[in-house]
């Protein structure tokens, strides 16, 4: 990169972060005449992305926080089984968090955040097929169902919030009885009495992968990969920004900072707060297993996901809130290769592997996305929460329209960073 002085508005930018967001919104950039450079401590892809479930869904419209959701908490939180985990040393820190992460959970909001998704998601696999068309790897999407597996058959009810939220915007849902769920996926447990079945998705085969390709088409297009870890971001005197990083300033006309729950880490020495939280995911890898399963599959008594994947099966979920450089807790791990035995039989004392990886929440399920106030040439694009791998060729096309200025900050009201 150049080491003349950065202009802000320049064609020159800094993407902080490889993972899906900065990747995508990096390819965006480049074909629209950018010259880019993405930082990230982490080789592309590796981090939070490639943890994911795999799911490409342009019905995953759902906020996590909906009516009702504050009767179920408590218990989640004394099972230890149970979908969602806060650290101890962790909970004066959530408690402000919690308390307006449950005032999202009302009718006209969830309604509001929903519409607000749907614009980030909805078109997310022919994105993702424009993505991987000239890759050659457009073998790492594929058609799927996302089958919601429920083990008393009165839960599964198409008339509930979530599904009629789906519903209303277009998506094809059916309920299946058990007989209909084993025909459709024979591995699962016959505890499972019904399932909710929404069709017109796609998953991913291999997350991890898909980073890779999308790096090297980065590069391909010109743009260049540093693999550093950005200690901090400063307004450069002269115009842009300055990054620094390998222990030298780096300028650039422009900085998007994409670098997920380390985010808010960049932008706090700049006096910016961000009502953002760590929530960490686990997954578990079984290498070894011969068993197949035709869809990706969420146990939605206990919210988390079966998928397959080119290396094996995957289970994906869980919601742990603790500081993201925690080490990963071993609990959660066997509760979720517990629970994994119970959806599966077949698993039985097979080996896996397990991951850990942390997520940046908002309480709205909603990004930061857009232009950060009174500091021009800074903007970001992160805290997508559950929803990243979907979200994020949309939340790339419009911030990389932002910056070009064909569209205009009041389209991207809804994910401002500073709307707590």
């Amino acid at each position: 990169m150049s080491h003349t002085l950065a202009r802000p508005g320049g064609q020159d930018i800094t993407i902080i972060g490889a993972g899906i967001i900065g990747l995508c919104s990096a390819i965006e950039l480049l074909q629209k005449g950018f010259q880019v450079t993405i930082v990230d401590k982490a080789e592309p892809g590796q981090g939070a992305s490639y943890g994911n479930a795999g799911i490409i869904s342009p019905w995953s419209i759902v906020p996590q926080s909906l009516p009702g959701l504050w009767r179920k908490v408590p218990n989640w939180l004394l099972d230890p089984l149970g979908p969602v985990a806060v650290s101890p040393r962790y909970l004066p820190r959530m408690a402000y968090w919690g308390a307006r992460f449950l005032l999202q959970g009302r009718h006209t909001q969830v309604e509001k955040n929903s519409q607000a998704m749907a614009s980030l998601i909805s078109n997310c696999i022919p994105l993702y097929q424009q993505l991987l068309a000239d890759t050659g790897a457009q073998d790492l999407l594929r058609d799927s169902y996302y089958v919601h597996a429920y083990r008393n058959e009165k839960d599964a009810d198409l008339n509930s919030l979530d599904y009629q939220i789906r519903i209303k915007n277009g998506a094809d849902i059916q309920r299946y009885n058990g007989q209909q769920l084993r025909q459709l996926e024979p591995a699962l447990s016959t505890d499972f009495a019904a399932a909710i079945v929404i069709k017109g998705q796609a998953r991913l085969t291999n997350p991890g992968r898909l980073g890779q390709v999308l790096a090297n088409k980065v590069q391909l297009l010109g743009g260049k990969l540093i693999q550093s870890q950005v200690s901090s971001v400063r307004p450069n005197v002269s115009g842009g920004w300055d990054c620094l990083y390998d222990g030298k300033s780096h300028p650039s006309s422009q900085l998007l900072v994409a670098a997920g729950a380390w985010s808010s880490d960049l932008l706090r020495p700049l006096g910016i707060k961000v009502l953002m939280e760590n929530e960490r995911g686990y997954h578990l890898s079984y290498p070894d297993v011969d068993m197949q399963l035709n869809n990706s599959i969420m146990d939605a008594d206990m919210k988390f996901v079966a998928s397959q994947m080119e290396d094996g099966l995957r289970i994906a979920g869980t919601a742990e809130f603790d500081d993201k450089n925690a080490p990963p807790n071993p609990q959660r791990i066997a509760g979720l290769a517990t629970l994994a035995n119970k959806m599966f039989p077949e698993l039985g004392q097979s080996n896996f592997q397990s991951w850990v990886g942390v997520r940046s929440s908002l309480p709205d399920s909603l990004p930061c996305l857009g232009k950060v106030k009174g500091m021009p040439g800074l903007h970001v694009a992160f805290g997508h929460s559950h929803y990243g791998m979907m979200m994020a060729p949309q939340s790339a096309k419009l911030i990389a329209q932002l910056i070009t200025h064909e569209i205009d900050q009041e389209l991207l009201k809804d994910f401002r960073i500073n709307r707590f």
